[in-house]
């Protein structure tokens, strides 16, 4: 298991310590545990859409200071998924290390030593492998 984004804390609900989700990707139900900046907190209460889930967590009285933190959640990577963490330590050939992820909306963004922008899809991408990123340079252009 591995500490996976589940989106962010957002905007505060009500007087109960109840918070909006913000860019949610994992479902988030009750009894859920949760790390947020270095905590752990069960959701004690799941409402909202699944689009933008609506928590409480134990122990958690004043979201507000947290607006913005990671919400972070145990899960299993898949074969084909990478943590950002591990994607910043491989080198492109020809084009560098990776020196940044960046999240754009509709995929994320691999900033390369070089100056060049990866965007981290299958057509570009064709593998990853002890430390290295192979792209498709024809795809790149």
């Amino acid at each position: 298991m591995t500490l996976v984004t589940a989106g962010r804390v957002g905007k505060p609900h009500g007087l109960d310590g109840s918070f909006y989700v913000e860019g949610a990707s994992h479902p988030l139900s009750a009894g859920t545990s949760l790390t947020i900046a270095g905590r752990t907190h069960e959701v004690e209460r799941r409402a909202g859409t699944d689009e933008r889930p609506l928590l409480r967590l134990a122990g958690l009285d004043d979201p507000r200071p947290l607006r913005g933190e990671l919400l972070l959640v145990e899960a299993e990577l898949g074969e084909d998924e990478w943590l950002a963490a591990d994607l910043l330590a491989c080198s492109v050939p020809g084009h560098g290390r990776v020196v940044r992820l960046l999240d754009r909306p509709s995929c994320s963004v691999l900033e390369l030593e070089d100056g060049s922008l990866v965007p981290f899809i299958s057509d570009a991408i064709r593998s990853v492998e002890g430390g290295e990123i192979h792209v498709n340079e024809d795809f790149l252009g």
